[in-house]
C-alpha cells in the first residue's frame, strides 16, 4: 500500500521530517491545509461587523494572517469558546454566525508553494478520524455550515449532491464524505498515511539515530531542515495496517509533533461492580447491534442507559423510536445549568428538548405521559449483577433494584494517549490526574498551542479544550503560524 522505504542515512545525510501530526480529523486536516502552503490574507474591500478588528486588519492587508500577531487581532474577541486564536479565524471565517448571520468569509485563500512545510498526517481511518465511526444517521449537534473547514462550504459540497440540511444540521456520515472530499480537493491526499498506528513517541538524540537504519514512510530528499546540530528530535514509532491485514513496522523522526487525537478513543467507565459483564456495555453501536439482531425489541426488559449528555440522549431517542422500555440514570438535577440541555436552543434542537422534558416529566416517582421511559435523576448506579438485576442509589442513600436485559454506560470518554511517556499526564494543566478533554486539557500556550512542557509539541482540537469543529481550527492556525516562525529562522 505504501512503499515502506529501508535507508540506511549516514550522518551528514539524516534529515528529520519538520512536522508529524498524529490524528486525522478535521484540526489535522486543517492543519495538512495550512502547511501545504494555502495561505489566508484579508479580503479587499470586505467589511467585518467587529469595527476594531476591521480596523486592525485594515493595517498590514499585504501580510497574511499567518505571520501577523494573532494575540494583537484577537484581543477584546468575545464567544463560545475560551481561546482567543479560536474564535479569531472562527469570526474570520464565519464573521457574524452567532447572530444569525450569513456574512461572507473577510479571508481570500493564495497557495503559495515556496510556503508549504513538508509534514505526514498519520490516522487510523480514513481522513476525518473518528467522524467514520460514528453511526452514519446521527445528527450533529453543531449546525452543518460550522463543521466545514476553510475555503470549502460544507453547504456548496452539500448542494452539489443535491441535499439540503435538515434543520440547518447534517448527518455524521455526510460530514466523514465531506472530510475525505476536502483531503482530495486540496490534493493534501500525499501527506496523509491512514491505517497507521503509533504506538511511541519520544524524544531522542539527533546524534544517536544519524547512523540509524529507519523504516520510513517519508520518502522525500527535502531540503528543510529546522534542526541544528546536537539537539533533540522525537522519534515516533508505530505500525501501518497493509491490505492483506499484517501489521507493518514504521519509525520516522521529526523536529515537531503535533497532538490531533481527539477524545473518543476510551470511553469512561463507571469503576462499579459488574461493570465488564457482557451485557454493560460503553458505546451507542452496542444498542443499534442488538436491535438489528434481535437479540432486544419492544417485550424485552428495559435497557438502562447512564448518562446526560448527547450521546445518552441519542441512545434514548434511538430506543424510543425503536419502542423499546429506557430506564434512565443520571447524576444531575434535571433543571442544572450545567446540563447541556439547559444550554442549547429549543428551536435548533427540537429531538434533545424532547429527552430533555421526558427527563423532567417522567421520573420514576410520577408516572408521566411517555410510555417504556423511566427518569432516575439524582441517582448513581452501585452495582451490576450476573442476573441482569442493577442496583441504585438516590441523594438520600435509597436503594432500588431493576432486572434490565442490556446496560450503555454513555458517561464520555478519554483520549488515549498510551504512546506517550506516563500516558501524557506531565502535559495535562493538573499533571496528577489524567488528560481529560473538559476537566483536564494538555496546557498548550494560547497563541501557538506548543505545550508549555515539551518544546516541539503541540497539541490540537479536544485535548487542547476545544472541543467544537469551527473552534478547532483556530488551533490549527495558531500552530501553523508558530511551525512557520520556526522555519523562517531556520532558512531551508
Amino acid at each position: 500500500m505504501y512503499s515502506i522505504l529501508n535507508r540506511h542515512q549516514n550522518k551528514s545525510g539524516f534529515k528529520p521530517l519538520p512536522v508529524v501530526i498524529i490524528g486525522n480529523g478535521p484540526s489535522g486536516i486543517c492543519l495538512s491545509y495550512l502547511l501545504s502552503g494555502y495561505t489566508p490574507y484579508f479580503k479587499r474591500d470586505s467589511l467585518h461587523p467587529h469595527p476594531i478588528l476591521q480596523r486592525k486588519l485594515e493595517e498590514a492587508p499585504d501580510v497574511s494572517i499567518l505571520d501577523q500577531d494573532l494575540e494583537y487581532l484577537s484581543e477584546g474577541l468575545e464567544g463560545r469558546s475560551h481561546s482567543p486564536v479560536a474564535l479569531l479565524f472562527d469570526t474570520l471565517l464565519r464573521p457574524d454566525t452567532d447572530f444569525g448571520g450569513t456574512a461572507e468569509s473577510v479571508l481570500t485563500w493564495w497557495h503559495e508553494t515556496d510556503r508549504a512545510i513538508p509534514h505526514l498526517v498519520l490516522g487510523r481511518n480514513p481522513p476525518g478520524g473518528a467522524w467514520h465511526s460514528i453511526e452514519g444517521s446521527m445528527i450533529t449537534l453543531s449546525r452543518g455550515e460550522w463543521m466545514g473547514l476553510p475555503d470549502l462550504q460544507f453547504k456548496d459540497w452539500l448542494r452539489q449532491k443535491r441535499r439540503g440540511l435538515r434543520n440547518n444540521r447534517a448527518t455524521a456520515e455526510d460530514i466523514a464524505q465531506y472530510y475525505q472530499h476536502y483531503v482530495m480537493k486540496k490534493g493534501l491526499q500525499k501527506n496523509f498515511r491512514c491505517g497507521t498506528v503509533v504506538t511511541s513517541v519520544r524524544k531522542v538524540s539527533a546524534e544517536s539515530i544519524s547512523n540509524h537504519m529507519q523504516k520510513d514512510l517519508w520518502k522525500s530528499d527535502s531540503l528543510w531542515n529546522f534542526n541544528e546540530e546536537g539537539t533533540e528530535v522525537f522519534q515516533v514509532d508505530g505500525f501501518i495496517k497493509t491490505v492483506k491485514g499484517d501489521k507493518e513496522p514504521f519509525s520516522i523522526y521529526a523536529e515537531n509533533v503535533v497532538l490531533a487525537t481527539g477524545t473518543y478513543d476510551s470511553p469512561t467507565w463507571l469503576g462499579v461492580k459488574g461493570e465488564n459483564l457482557s451485557y454493560v456495555h460503553h458505546q451507542l453501536s452496542a444498542l443499534e447491534e442488538a436491535v438489528k439482531n434481535n437479540s432486544i425489541g419492544i417485550m424485552s426488559d428495559p435497557v438502562l442507559i447512564v448518562g446526560a449528555g448527547l450521546t445518552a440522549a441519542d441512545a434514548i431517542l434511538f430506543a424510543h423510536h425503536c419502542n423499546i422500555p429506557v430506564i434512565h440514570v443520571f447524576r444531575r438535577r434535571v433543571s442544572d445549568p450545567g446540563l447541556i440541555f439547559n444550554q442549547l436552543p429549543k428551536m435548533m434542537y427540537p429531538e434533545y428538548h424532547k429527552v430533555h422534558q421526558m427527563m423532567k416529566e417522567q421520573s420514576a416517582a410520577c408516572a408521566g405521559p411517555y410510555e417504556c421511559y423511566v427518569s432516575l435523576p439524582e441517582h448513581q448506579v452501585l452495582s451490576f449483577g450476573k442476573d441482569k438485576k442493577c442496583i441504585f442509589q438516590d441523594k438520600n442513600g435509597y436503594q432500588k433494584a431493576y432486572k434490565i436485559s442490556m446496560a450503555l454506560v454513555l458517561t464520555g470518554s478519554n483520549p488515549n494517549l498510551s504512546f506517550l511517556p506516563n500516558n501524557g499526564i506531565d502535559l495535562a494543566m493538573d499533571s496528577d490526574q489524567p488528560v481529560n478533554s473538559k476537566r483536564n486539557p494538555i496546557d498548550v500556550d494560547p497563541f501557538t498551542y506548543e505545550c508549555t512542557q515539551e518544546k516541539g509539541l503541540y497539541a490540537l482540537g479536544p485535548l487542547a479544550g476545544d472541543n467544537f469543529v469551527r473552534f478547532v481550527q483556530g488551533g490549527a492556525l495558531a500552530v501553523a503560524s508558530s511551525l512557520l516562525k520556526k522555519a523562517s529562522k531556520n532558512p531551508p
